[in-house]
């Protein structure tokens, strides 16, 4: 069976000028400081300490085979999406950005493939770079789960969306820049709590607000971690949409009819957690995803899924490969709406 992990990142090895491209201060670099060791920057502060494998395709390799992965599909870090700047400084640093992970993966084309970013704070600029990429080989996009105070359902991004869709790329969303950081000081609550919370937000976004209704239910969309809280409180959502108005004012549908709009990862950690997952989500939309190579991510990709309850070897077999790659094949798109090349 083909093992496909969905939620990997890259940090190519990016200079501090290369950083300034984006931002004149608390830009984002890397720092490598030897024998397979290094520092994500934000300007002169250290923001994290990586392992070579996050800048190195032949540890990465190295590390797949150890692992049994046969793919992966590979992701800017977070930090790097550079939604606060200027947007065409912003563009101009994605692109810098897509040719890097592009060059990172050609080491080993088939196995690793290339996520794309975009400058999202412009949704018209985000769909241009997002063709660029597409048409210089990118197999998908990975996004942000908001900008500012703007979720997925605000109008700009879901016309991203769409283009998304109409274009065929898949969309790998991710939390960041957690919610209520003034209160989540210490013991990576951010991360514990805070991203759990984000998906669950942007999930519940799509729904109520009918933007769903909106995007081509073409649109490929994953959300990483389990899709955070979404599915332990679905029902908390249901309940609410059939006995509130208020709930149910911008949403034709009650939640339970939209998932299978969206696919999540199976970044839960627990049996028992993922057995809810896949009986809220179906078999068909879950995919392995480990958040490699950080350290909060699953250590041996898919052990979650091997002793996830109630499987037969079928469904093991779409959980750890064959749902990503239909999620990932190549779309057929009509020629006008292809990139530009």
């Amino acid at each position: 069976m083909t093992v496909i992990d969905v939620h990997t990142h890259v940090f190519p090895r990016l200079g501090r000028n290369e950083g300034r491209m984006l931002a004149d201060e608390a830009e984002p670099w890397l720092r490598v400081d030897g024998a397979g060791t290094g520092m994500m920057m934000c300007g002169d502060e250290e923001y994290r300490p990586v392992g070579e494998a996050l800048w190195d395709p032949a540890r990465r390799l190295a590390d797949m085979d150890a692992a049994g992965v046969d793919v992966q599909a590979v992701s800017s870090t977070p930090l790097m999406f550079g939604y606060a700047a200027e947007p065409s400084r912003a563009a101009d640093w994605c692109d810098l950005v897509n040719d890097r992970v592009l060059a990172f993966c050609a080491e080993a084309p088939g196995r690793l493939l290339p996520l794309c970013q975009v400058p999202l704070q412009d949704p018209a600029l985000a769909c241009e770079v997002a063709s660029r990429a597409a048409a210089a080989g990118h197999r998908g996009v990975h996004i942000g789960n908001h900008v500012g105070d703007r979720n997925l359902d605000d109008e700009g991004i879901t016309g991203f969306l769409a283009h998304c869709a109409r274009i065929g790329l898949p969309v790998l969303a991710h939390p960041w820049d957690m919610l209520g950081g003034d209160r989540m000081r210490g013991h990576m609550l951010p991360w514990l709590s805070g991203m759990p919370a984000e998906t669950q937000l942007s999930i519940l976004g799509l729904m109520l607000s009918g933007a769903f209704e909106r995007i081509p239910a073409s649109l490929r969309l994953c959300f990483c971690h389990g899709g955070g809280s979404f599915a332990f409180l679905l029902g908390r959502a249901e309940n609410a949409w059939h006995r509130r108005d208020i709930v149910r004012a911008d949403s034709p549908r009650p939640p339970s009819e939209y998932v299978d709009r969206f696919h999540v990862d199976s970044a839960v950690f627990d049996p028992r957690a993922l057995r809810l997952l896949i009986d809220v989500m179906g078999v068909e939309r879950v995919m392995l995803g480990t958040d490699y190579p950080f350290p909060l991510g699953e250590e041996e990709p898919g052990a979650t899924i091997r002793a996830c309850p109630g499987l037969d070897d079928a469904e093991r077999a779409r959980l750890l490969g064959g749902n990503a790659l239909d999620f990932f094949a190549p779309a057929e798109v009509p020629a006008a709406t292809m990139p530009a090349t």
